[in-house]
């Protein structure tokens, strides 16, 4: 499972967006001018990334009729 993490760099105030599994060190350095100053952003994200199989996208996004909605 994999999280989209927003970071920002202390130095050269860059921004920018890594995929990330959950598990991984939050990352250090900087790619544009490659300092150690790099820490996560708080923010509302993009939700979480399912990769691998088995896992529907649309698991939920469709219902039986007559299922779902009490009518």
């Amino acid at each position: 499972m994999a999280v989209t993490y927003e970071y920002c760099c202390d130095d050269c105030f860059h921004q920018f967006e890594k995929e990330q599994r959950i598990t991984d060190a939050p990352l250090t350095e900087c790619p544009l001018c490659h300092q150690l100053a790099v820490h996560r952003l708080i923010s509302g994200g993009s939700g979480v990334v399912f990769q691998g199989g088995g896992w529907a996208r649309d698991l939920y996004s469709k219902q039986p009729e007559g299922q779902g909605d009490g009518t």
